[in-house]
């Protein structure tokens, strides 16, 4: 269901979209905001600025106090936020309208560009060049949970943003809804960008929207990002892949389908010894993937490491210790989201893996083949 009328392609006009500086924005509803996130709260005071654009109608219309309380139930909040972006949504769409047909018409233009792209595990220094020079360009930017705060500051003043994130139990679009948004504005002409976490076709559900949005006639062009696997292994001193000890790597959703425990498939094949797994979206099926895995033959004694929030500010690496101590390690500390989980040797020639462990590491040459030995300490 679409939620704005699709309207004809034209392109934004930039002075039409600016931001006022005088305008002060209170937030809709009454929040708790933990401030120490480099990533978007769902309902934090922090995602109600950066997309105030959206509520200036419903602030005015309900003439009430700053704050109002949320609502008691995931599906009413959802509903309501909903409800108080369409008018704004819907007044971008013909301002963008009316400019493309002042600019000589709808036909002679065509429709906007859509840009996925990949914004890495949240160190905005990890940006590609062209990902920062698009970024900067937009007229609409989509974004998700993961995109950090950092990033999104990057963003042209002259830009919108809206948040599309998704969270265990609470998805303020669903994904049939990001497919029509980014249809509707892209068919006014505009130049939206779909900024995601990592890299968009990693995870990220871009195929999805890639496809849908060709399918409609909509160029879309994707601009890689960083995944958290390459970058959080990069700042922990982990390789991915390292000769005589893992030749291949494999990424695992820890996703249940249905939002349960179990994860979706573990095959008997990802109980490779010689191969490093990295676990995305993990944390609430871990226990079973780790009891899956051993039984399939993976040593309960393989390196294991859980990284929450990697390469920001707020990183925690708490977590680095057999595999057959990994859930039980990751519940006592806390861990939340987004925490990316890699087991595997390789685990083993961090720097971190000996001063966390105590056990150094031995490599031995053998038929032109490195094999690597955990050894403990001598006492």
């Amino acid at each position: 269901m679409a939620l704005v009328s699709r309207l004809p392609s034209l392109s934004s006009p930039k002075s039409q979209l600016k931001k006022s500086n005088s305008y002060s924005f209170n937030p809709i509803y009454s929040v708790q905001c933990i401030t120490n996130s480099q990533f978007t709260k769902k309902h934090s005071v922090e995602r109600y600025k950066r997309d105030c654009w959206l509520y200036k109608n419903s602030t005015t219309q309900l003439g009430q106090s700053s704050f109002s309380p949320l609502p008691s139930d995931s599906s009413s909040i959802r509903d309501s936020d909903i409800a108080f972006q369409l008018p704004e949504l819907k007044k971008l769409l013909q301002i963008l309208k009316k400019k493309r047909e002042n600019e000589g018409g709808i036909d002679k233009r065509g429709p906007g560009n859509v840009f996925l792209v990949g914004t890495g595990p949240g160190d905005p220094e990890l940006l590609t060049l062209k990902a920062l020079r698009v970024i900067r360009s937009a007229d609409l930017l989509l974004y998700d949970r993961l995109v950090s705060n950092d990033v999104l500051n990057l963003v042209s003043s002259d830009a919108r943003l809206l948040y599309v994130g998704k969270t265990a139990g609470y998805h303020s679009r669903t994904q049939e809804e990001i497919h029509e948004l980014l249809l509707s504005f892209a068919e006014a002409g505009a130049t939206v960008v779909r900024l995601k976490g990592g890299d968009p076709l990693v995870f990220g559900r871009g195929g999805e929207e890639m496809d849908f949005l060709q399918r409609q006639g909509i160029v879309v062009k994707i601009i890689p990002g960083i995944t958290s696997a390459s970058g959080i292994a990069a700042e922990l001193g982990i390789p991915l892949t390292h000769r005589g000890v893992a030749n291949s790597v494999r990424f695992l959703t820890g996703h249940s389908r249905n939002g349960g425990t179990d994860p979706l498939f573990v095959a008997e094949s990802a109980a490779d010894p010689d191969s490093t797994l990295v676990v995305y979206m993990g944390l609430s099926t871990l226990p079973s993937l780790a009891s899956k895995l051993m039984c399939h033959g993976l040593p309960p004694d393989t390196p294991a490491v859980a990284v929450e929030r990697g390469t920001t500010p707020q990183q925690r690496m708490v977590c680095i210790c057999e595999l057959k101590d990994l859930a039980e390690e990751i519940s006592s500390h806390q861990l939340v989201s987004p925490t990316l989980i890699m087991i595997g040797k390789v685990v083993a020639l961090s720097p971190s893996w000996q001063s966390s462990t105590g056990q150094d590491l031995a490599f031995v040459e053998s038929r032109n083949i490195l094999d690597i030995r955990i050894v403990p300490h001598a006492q």
